[in-house]
């Protein structure tokens, strides 16, 4: 097969060489983007991140496509339909990063609840005075866990070793995994209004698309903090920045965001020539808005990135490929 690999690092090349001679392989820094996908028109399989454009006009330029390897574990940035109707394959990395994940959830509830980054930036600058940095414990709160699959599984485990009392909501309960890890399901809207800290670990599915709006921050406990390391469309944004600017949330750790390709890159937005939406426009001043907030952190979209993880997403990645060209494909989701 003719295969280009995406969004490539120095690092990955030599992982990815397995997929050679029996196979033609193009290693590209870049994302696919509907400027580039030209010089790859040939390619019959690619692999991605998660800033590619996988949209329907730019996979119709692609005739010869038959597999798509994404180096993730969600797949909303893929336009599934026409890969369905052109009898693309879609395979994914369904377990990379479960604890790393969660860990980072933690990372950013601690930095939080410790005023990590103020204390940071206080003292390297040589002030070593403590008023404004008070914290509150972790031990006693209650963890609301919205997503009790792999990832928040993991985080409440974690939760637990912290002495939290744990909740969850989940669209489909697992009450085996319940009864072994030592939480309890309850309706979304019970588990808001229980929780000192709700952590979310969901997919970025249409479903779950604005889960937290206004209806949800309103039912949520005065003075709990919000922990994001999902998808930034799970959140509405301005609904969050109301809640934090009424202090009905005493905080919010993001590592993502619902604009984050427009944060780093802020033309891209404009680039198709067609007028922008004004809803996205107000999404991308609200993430802006959230910046400003001292009781809030948002980190790049780092939770999956330790050395660890993304050596199992590129070792997974390249046997999806070679499970497909052997005609056994595998972790496909389409």
């Amino acid at each position: 097969m003719r295969i280009t690999i995406y969004e490539i690092e120095e690092w990955e090349r030599s992982a990815c060489l397995a997929l050679e001679p029996a196979h033609t392989l193009t290693c590209r820094e870049a994302a696919l983007s509907e400027a580039s996908v030209a010089a790859d028109s040939e390619a019959e399989a690619i692999s991605t991140f998660i800033w590619s454009d996988l949209s329907g006009p730019v996979l119709r330029r692609l005739p010869n496509l038959k597999l798509i390897a994404t180096r993730s574990t969600g797949f909303e940035h893929i336009d599934l339909t026409h890969c369905r109707q052109a009898g693309i394959t879609v395979c994914n990395v369904p377990d990379y990063g479960d604890n790393t994940v969660a860990e980072h959830a933690f990372a950013l509830l601690l930095a939080l609840s410790r005023r990590i980054v103020d204390a940071v930036v206080r003292t390297r600058r040589g002030d070593f005075s403590q008023t404004g940095l008070r914290g509150f414990d972790l031990a006693g709160k209650t963890l609301g866990v919205v997503g009790a699959g792999r990832i928040g599984q993991r985080a409440v485990q974690i939760g637990r070793g912290f002495g939290m009392e744990i909740i969850a909501f989940d669209a489909r309960p697992d009450p085996a995994a319940a009864q072994r890890l030592g939480f309890r399901y309850l309706p979304l809207a019970e588990l808001l209004a229980r929780s000192d800290i709700v952590t979310l670990h969901v997919p970025g599915a249409a479903a779950n698309q604005a889960l937290l709006s206004d209806p949800q921050f309103a039912a949520m406990k005065p003075g709990a903090v919000l922990i994001n390391t999902s998808r930034g469309g799970v959140v509405d944004t301005q609904a969050l920045v109301r809640a934090l600017a009424s202090g009905r949330l005493a905080g919010a750790a993001l590592d993502v965001l619902a604009e984050e390709d427009a944060m780093r890159d802020e033309a891209e937005i404009f680039r198709a020539g067609a007028a922008v939406e004004t809803q996205r426009l107000q999404t991308l001043l609200a993430d802006h808005a959230l910046l400003a907030f001292p009781n809030v952190i948002v980190t790049p979209h780092v939770a999956y990135d330790t050395r660890e993880a993304v050596a199992r997403i590129v070792e997974t990645t390249v046997a999806n490929i070679l499970a497909y060209a052997s005609g056994a494909p595998q972790n496909v989701i389409n």
